[in-house]
């Protein structure tokens, strides 16, 4: 290794060039690299839907949802499976396990659903939906005033949409807040007795004459002539003039004569609004292999050109443009990069010459393109979290760049000049270095290997944080060396010199004078410095424990946009979602005069406000005004939203989100029994208990409001008539739910035709008493004459979980309590509450289910990392005790120092503050090392112990100090920062900042007490066995003795 060294120090155009090749492929790749704002997720998973028009949940769970369960249960890899049956149709969801070959799984579920042979005639084909992880990166607000019909909005939507995408680097486009369309023949009781048809007739005069159907060709002379009918209707007028009936007389009955055709929409309530005004929203999608900035250009030229050729009446806002959030972000990451870079070159400046700290410094900027160039072959984009890492990584790359350049100063002071200082400085200390680089590397690793969908933030991390360090590695081996052999000895008249040599000199000053008597001091009371750093580590653990540094899995961030969403009861009238729209419209109102009223009209909040209504869910989105010219925060004004919003007493649940984090409730708990009534009793029971702690709120489970259902009993004697039950079900389904006749292809989606009761009719249940049953002789009974009706209590939803009934109980829980919230129920409740409802199994779903998950995975990788590097360092020191020394001594006490961080800043602990702790522990055994490799090089000259390590300490004091306190100012500006978008890593800064912190007095202090220890543990064996005692390892210090450096070991 010392003659490769020795060739790049002495051939400096091999350096410089290998240089910019690195540099080179760092700005290509940036230039050709995706651009997302966050990294895109996949996941192997899909939605089964079956649709049986009319049937109810209990039917279709018993029909449709079962079979489905039973035919994809012999599927490997599936990790979740649960089914929802509604009215009318049943959906299965599977989600298979992350490390699966997704086209094979999807091809498995297809073939066993396809082979299920028993689904009911009447139901339709079933639809799998492949699960994309898709989140809106533009949003289009496409508004109507009142001349413009909906069916018009919906036409010009559907047009932008389609053109939107068309354009360059667009994934894909979706509509939110619209209809389908659907074409309504209605045709009264009345005018089926005038006439002398049936519903039936009608939907078959329809079915029969609106067709185009191919019949083949004729083979003439001429060439081959196609056949054709092409009669289908596709206008209110064409349907109209359908032929239905021909009378005796030869007159004939059209479908204008006795029914309505109303081309219009399905019949769903739905009012969406922005600002008051009939909305569409067009929604940008993210997708794969995307460049949200490049997306963004032509959205906006598109939409520039769209609202010069708008309709009458229509008008177009751009709402939401996330590339907007994308490039502030990037601006403010490269502020914070070069104020980090700066600081850290500034700090280089006190302490070493010009020369070695500007290459070094410029060794950053290597080490970071050499990062970029690799992360497109590891299919890392550059996203938030991806720059982000890299602004993490300026302390931690730096270190081995350090080392090397402080040991060739080092070298420079000793006399020694040119490419032989190089040489002998590189040289001295290439394994701590090359070791230190592979042990951070190895903590880092696991994160890149986790599963779930924090896997792909955590994953960017890894990758970038080991590129960097690969690279950082090559520049302070190969290119640093070189660029430093032509250094001459110190010219000590330049003024630089001059104030270099007081910092220099007071460097040395506290290495001699202070830390060296302390380390003697250390040693002689070895066993009281380690209580004292163990005691430390103790108190800080406490810290945890007591509640005074708070928890959380992840860290919570604001996002630039409110959700409120209510849910009323099934069946809740429109009427009644209508008023709780205007509530929530109201308290808006309210919001944004409590801020004029408070900032004299100057104050900013809300930017726009969209809202939905439908049969019985209210949503609201809120955007504000970026977070720099907020009047309040995001958390501030969801609050406020709430308290201004009021009650709604009848509401099941009211939820209002703030937060970017994930939506699912933090408390999770899924109850699986066959036994309904004892499932509702048990579930019961826990909402009680959640509803007990403080801190908790919004405590609801998943069943829905049972709703009021007419059921159908045949008199007796009705089946003497030709009437069946079924003949009575069809009739009433036919009347009321409608016929479907066709499908017509209309811009690009299917326009369903039915035939039905009039709407008016549809919606009175005095009605009831003018049906009429047709019996197939032709007669016409009332309902009442051949049925009774009577009122129940129905189901409107039938959820299940692993193929049984489920009721998830959730709950909201403040941030700081989930951990301890958890704890208790597991110690203090489940236990009687699995005694009290025997019949109903238990588990937790959900952010809980994933949490427990993740942490064993980590906690195993960790385990691995730790092992293989201690195998390393054990390789590198042949030794099998002081690799526990240099990683034992590193990893709890970064800990220590991260609590203390998390403590003085006010952050909760998140798994991102375990990254950054790992991450010191990195930068720790790296100082450990440089320690101890030293002290091995004094003890092969012949030097005892317990003197080697007071003159290595003493020698290395300079390293150690500029590592720590370089990592440590790097990431001062990102601790510092208070943006929104930065309080996601701010905690692995914070753990890496006082990790590092505090691990510098672990190596200075705690280190060599250690070593002692250890000295003293392998006497005692020693005396042990040989019998014969031996000197203590202090005998030999003495503090004359140690007035005077020994001389650094020759080479």
């Amino acid at each position: 290794m010392s003659a490769i060294i020795r060739w790049w120090a002495s051939n400096k155009v091999a350096a410089n060039l290998l240089m910019i090749a690195i540099i080179l492929g760092g700005i290509v790749a940036f230039i050709r690299m995706e651009r997302e704002l966050e990294p895109y997720v996949e996941f192997p998973g899909a939605q089964i839907s079956v649709v049986w028009r009319g049937a109810s949940p209990q039917d279709i769970e018993e029909q449709i949802t079962v079979r489905m369960e039973e035919a994809v249960s012999t599927v490997e890899g599936i990790k979740e499976l649960r089914s929802v049956s509604s009215e009318g149709v049943g959906r299965l969801i599977v989600i298979g396990n992350q490390d699966l070959d997704e086209g094979k799984f999807l091809q498995d579920l297809k073939r066993q659903i396809d082979a299920v042979s028993s689904f009911p005639a009447a139901a339709e084909p079933p639809q799998l939906n492949v699960f994309r992880s898709r989140d809106e990166i533009i949003r289009l607000a496409v508004s109507g005033d009142e001349t413009v019909s909906e069916q018009d909005l919906k036409h010009f939507a559907e047009a932008t949409r389609r053109e939107i995408g068309l354009l360059g680097h667009v994934p894909s486009v979706e509509l939110f807040g619209v209809r389908n369309e659907e074409i309504s023949i209605e045709v009264s009781e009345e005018a089926l007795r005038r006439y002398g048809v049936s519903l039936s007739d009608v939907a078959a005069a329809v079915g029969g004459t609106s067709v185009n159907i191919s019949a083949g060709n004729v083979r003439s002379d001429g060439g081959n002539v196609q056949l054709r009918t092409r009669s289908q209707a596709d206008t209110q007028a064409e349907f109209e003039n359908i032929i239905v009936k021909q009378m005796p007389n030869g007159a004939v009955v059209r479908v204008s004569d006795m029914a309505e055709v109303i081309d219009g929409f399905e019949e769903v309530n739905l009012l969406a609004t922005v600002n008051g005004q009939r909305t569409i929203l067009v929604q940008v999608m993210s997708g794969p292999k995307m460049n949200i900035v490049k997306m963004s250009k032509n959205v906006n030229a598109y939409f520039d050109e769209a609202v010069k050729r708008l309709p009458p009446g229509v008008s177009m806002t751009i709402w939401q443009d996330s590339a907007i959030d994308y490039m502030s972000r990037i601006r403010l990451i490269g502020t914070n990069f070069l104020t980090g870079l700066f600081l850290v070159l500034v700090t280089l400046l006190l302490f070493l010459r010009p020369a070695i700290a500007i290459w070094v410094a410029i060794g950053i900027g290597t080490a970071f393109a050499g990062g970029l160039a690799l992360l497109p072959m590891a299919d890392v984009s550059f996203n938030m979290i991806s720059t982000f890492a890299f602004l993490l990584v300026i302390g931690v790359i730096v270190d081995d760049a350090i080392i090397v350049g402080e040991a060739i100063h080092s070298r420079t002071e000793d006399g020694e000049e040119g490419l032989v200082a190089a040489v002998n400085g590189t040289t001295m200390v290439i394994k701590p270095v090359i070791f230190a680089v592979f042990t951070t590397m190895i903590f880092f690793a696991p994160w890149m290997y986790l599963s779930g969908g924090t896997s792909e933030f955590t994953r960017s991390i890894s990758l970038v944080v080991i590129f960097a360090l690969l690279f950082s590695l090559i520049e302070a081996l190969l290119i640093l060396p070189a660029h430093l052999s032509h250094l001459k000895a110190v010219n000590p008249e330049t003024r630089i010199a001059r104030f270099q040599a007081s910092i220099a000199n007071s460097i040395v000053w506290i290495a001699r004078r202070l830390y060296r008597p302390l380390l003697l001091r250390a040693l002689r009371h070895r066993y009281l410095t380690a209580s004292i750093f163990i005691g430390g580590m103790i108190l800080s653990v406490g810290l945890l424990t007591n509640g005074l540094v708070k928890t959380i899995f992840f860290p919570e961030t604001e996002s630039d946009q409110i959700e409120v969403s209510v849910e009323m009861p099934e069946g809740t009238p429109y009427s009644r979602s209508l008023e709780v729209l205007a509530q929530i419209q109201a308290g808006e109102k309210a919001l944004e005069d409590e801020v004029n009223a408070s900032t004299n009209g100057e104050g900013e909040l809300i930017e726009n406000w969209y809202t939905r209504s439908r049969d019985n869910n209210i949503l609201a989105l809120v955007k504000l005004v970026p977070p720099e010219t907020r009047t309040l925060t995001a958390k501030e004004t969801a609050e406020r939203l709430r308290v201004l919003i009021g009650e709604v007493p009848d509401a099941e649940t009211i939820t209002v989100n703030y937060r970017n984090t994930d939506n699912d409730p933090p408390i999770q708990y899924m109850l699986n029994s066959t036994d309904l009534d004892a499932l509702n009793a048990a579930a019961e029971d826990l909402m009680v208990k959640l509803r007990s702690y403080d801190g908790v709120y919004n405590v609801v489970n998943d069943v829905q409001s049972a709703t009021d259902e007419i059921q159908f009993d045949l008199k007796p004697g009705a089946e003497s008539l030709g009437i069946t039950t079924a003949d009575v079900a069809r009739q009433v389904r036919q009347g009321f739910y409608g016929e479907e006749v066709q499908r017509l292809p209309r811009d690009g989606e299917d326009v369903r035709v039915f035939v039905r009761y009039p709407r008016t009719d549809r919606e009175s249940l005095d009605f009831l008493n003018n049906i009429r049953v047709r019996t197939a002789d032709g007669r016409e009974l009332p309902l009442y004459a051949v049925a009774d009706i009577r009122f129940e209590k129905g189901i409107s939803q039938i959820k299940r979980r692993e193929r049984r009934r489920a009721i998830v109980v959730s709950a909201e829980v403040v941030a700081e309590r989930i951990t301890e919230i958890r704890g208790d129920l597991n110690d203090n409740f489940f236990e009687e509450f699995d005694k009290a409802h025997p019949q109903v199994r238990r588990g937790s779903i959900g952010r809980a289910q994933g949490e427990a998950e993740f942490l064993v995975e980590i906690m195993t990788f960790l385990l691995i990392a730790i092992g293989v590097a201690y195998f390393l360092v054990a390789v590198a020191f042949k030794s099998y005790a002081e690799p526990i020394l240099i990683l034992l001594a590193a990893i709890p006490f970064c800990f220590t120092g991260a609590m203390v961080g998390h403590l003085v800043m006010g952050f909760p602990l998140s798994i991102l503050s375990y990254m950054g702790i790992m991450a010191a522990a990195g930068v720790a055994v790296n100082d450990n090392l440089v320690l101890l490799d030293y002290v091995h090089q004094l003890r092969d000259k012949g030097m005892d112990g317990a003197r080697a390590l007071i003159e290595a300490g003493t020698r290395r004091f300079r390293p150690i100090l500029l590592t720590s306190l370089t990592t440590f100012v790097g990431l001062l500006p990102l601790m510092m920062e208070r943006s929104i978008q930065a309080q996601f890593l701010i905690p692995i800064a914070v753990g890496l900042a006082f990790g590092v912190l505090f691990a510098l007095f672990v190596t200075l202090f705690f280190v060599p007490a250690l070593y002692g220890i250890g000295a003293d543990i392998k006497r005692f064996f020693g005396y042990l066995i040989s019998g014969k005692p031996r000197p203590g390892f202090d005998a030999l210090l003495n503090e004359e003795a140690l007035e005077t450096l020994a001389p650094v070991p020759a080479e």
